[in-house]
């Protein structure tokens, strides 16, 4: 099944155009949607899982028309979004028991099968009979995908999914992620490099409402063999050097000083020594290709 955008636009009432003519088409597994705050990924998000309405445009999910059919896609759809609301002082396993009579599984064996089945993958199993409330932050996001995978959905969207976790937290949450999307079309928004290089077997890198670049990690890291330059320079010489190169990120060192990265087709100065491009630096050279 494939997620089919065309010519998606949506400005807001204060004036900010969110998507602007957005173009794209995604497939099985797991795609990685890249950009900064602000850049739009919510706002697609959003479109996507038919939470609001955009100027123009089309979005097809396999025969769906989901701007016209909103409901049939519904019924395909796991969507954690952003932030989502407190819960009552109810365990995992009664409320997720709630959910899934809302989500029309009517028969008591069903329900146990499927909330014992969500509990095991997101590895909230053991904590079943703990108040969601008292959960830590990425126990609730797992708690979250708990939920949505209650429908067996086609399509899972989850936006800004890490932002706020704690290193551990996130490597288990990126785990669950890691399972689930081998078996279902996951859309995954993040302005985290590292996420979308872990997960990820598909990408496209948004800002401003468009989409700037659209490749596999893995390709698109290929494509800057022989373009990327590292160098060491003292912490008041950063702003000469972005005057001259085209520099693309710059690190602090333990002594104070400072490692660019430049994107060159050819080796900006003697000083400079060629380096492996990485996923981050694809993602600052379509950002600064942008300004």
């Amino acid at each position: 099944m494939k997620l089919i955008i065309n010519q998606l636009s949506k400005t807001y009432s204060n004036g900010v155009k969110a998507l602007d003519s957005l173009n794209l088409e995604i497939g099985a597994g797991m795609f990685g949607l890249l950009g900064p705050n602000g850049a739009g990924k919510s706002s697609l998000m959003r479109t996507i899982a038919t939470l609001q309405q955009p100027d123009s445009g089309t979005i097809f999910f396999d025969t769906i028309n989901v701007l016209e059919n909103q409901m049939e896609l519904r019924k395909l759809l796991g969507y954690l979004p952003q932030e989502f609301g407190v819960y009552p002082n109810m365990s995992a396993q009664n409320l997720l028991h709630y959910f899934a009579k809302l989500k029309g599984i009517t028969s008591a064996n069903d329900r146990n099968a499927i909330v014992k089945e969500v509990l095991e993958i997101t590895n909230l199993y053991d904590v079943r009979n703990k108040n969601v409330s008292g959960y830590s932050g990425g126990m609730k996001q797992r708690f979250g995908i708990a939920q949505l995978l209650l429908n067996n959905p086609k399509l899972i969207i989850v936006d800004e999914p890490t932002a706020g976790l704690d290193p551990a937290e996130r490597h288990r949450f990126l785990n669950v992620l890691r399972e689930i999307g081998t078996n279902h079309t996951v859309i995954f928004s993040t302005h985290i490099v590292d996420d979308v290089k872990e997960l990820c077997n598909d990408m496209a890198i948004l800002n401003g409402g468009k989409i700037l670049a659209r490749n596999t990690p893995k390709e698109a890291t290929q494509q800057l063999e022989g373009t990327i330059w590292t160098r060491i320079v003292e912490r008041e010489k950063l702003e000469e050097y972005e005057q001259k190169y085209n520099v693309i990120s710059s690190n602090y060192n333990q002594d104070n000083t400072l490692n660019i990265r430049v994107h060159s087709a050819e080796k900006p100065e003697d000083s400079f020594v060629l380096a492996s491009p990485q996923l981050e630096d694809v993602y600052f050279v379509a950002l600064k290709s942008d300004q």
